[in-house]
């Protein structure tokens, strides 16, 4: 799938410098970065998303049971 990635000067020129070093592609470097960053923060997403919905589903509860820590 095609996408577009508009980056800062700063950002490009970095992305460049990067792929030079790698002797790769500017988009080879993009795309493993962009694989670490889902590898990395994908095991949390699934929890996230338990906690927005039982958060407020439980938040009664949660804040007579903070009470009790004081």
């Amino acid at each position: 799938m095609a996408m577009t990635l508009r980056l800062t000067p700063v950002q490009t020129e970095g992305l460049r410098v990067q792929a030079r070093v790698e002797r790769t592609s500017m988009q080879e470097v993009a795309k493993r970065a962009i694989e670490e960053y889902l590898v990395t923060h994908a095991r949390f997403a699934p929890l996230d998303l338990v906690l927005d919905v039982e958060l407020e589903r439980y938040a009664g509860a949660l804040e007579v049971l903070s009470r009790w820590t004081d």
